[in-house]
């Protein structure tokens, strides 16, 4: 036992590399995106994400806008608890008959000037679980949608892509 603990504390730490520098075009997004919603809103923009009934997938990638490769919080951008205090909602998900209410009840919290952005291939129509007996269908059918972002699930470069895009298409 003894001679576990020797070579080990000898050895050092066994740790993993860092992760590689991020990408420019992070940098360029995300300076355009708070430029463009300080123009339009004055401030900087809040997020609120809901999850309409989604495999989770959509989620993971919103979450890593704020890990430390994107890291929106640097740029003034932040996501917040409450729909009260936010610009755009990110919907996730094919709408649930049990959500259905719940996301109706969330945008009409959320003050004007609102957005309403569907992140996924299931909030655009339902995805795979298109006319389930539980789903009532894409967040359009709920909510009117400004803008639809691809893809299952969708990168976190092309969700701060699809921000710019819709704030700056907003002036």
């Amino acid at each position: 036992m003894l001679k576990t603990i020797a070579r080990n504390l000898l050895r050092g730490p066994v740790t993993m590399k860092g992760p590689a520098p991020a990408e420019t075009g992070i940098e360029e997004l995300a300076g355009r995106l708070d430029r463009a919603s300080r123009t339009r809103l004055g401030r900087s923009l809040s997020i609120r994400q809901v999850d309409a009934g989604s495999c989770n997938g959509c989620e993971l990638e919103i979450h890593a806008l704020n890990n430390v490769i994107y890291d929106l919080e640097r740029f003034g951008m932040r996501f917040v608890a409450s729909p009260r205090h936010a610009d755009v909602l990110m919907v996730t998900g094919p709408v649930t008959a049990n959500m259905r209410d719940a996301l109706f009840r969330t945008w009409d919290a959320t003050p004007d000037p609102k957005w309403v952005v569907a992140v996924g291939g299931c909030a655009l129509d339902g995805g795979l679980f298109k006319g389930s007996y539980g789903i009532v269908g894409g967040v359009g059918a709920v909510v009117p949608v400004d803008l639809h972002i691809p893809g299952c699930p969708p990168r976190p470069i092309d969700l701060l892509a699809g921000l710019v895009a819709l704030v700056e298409a907003a002036k």
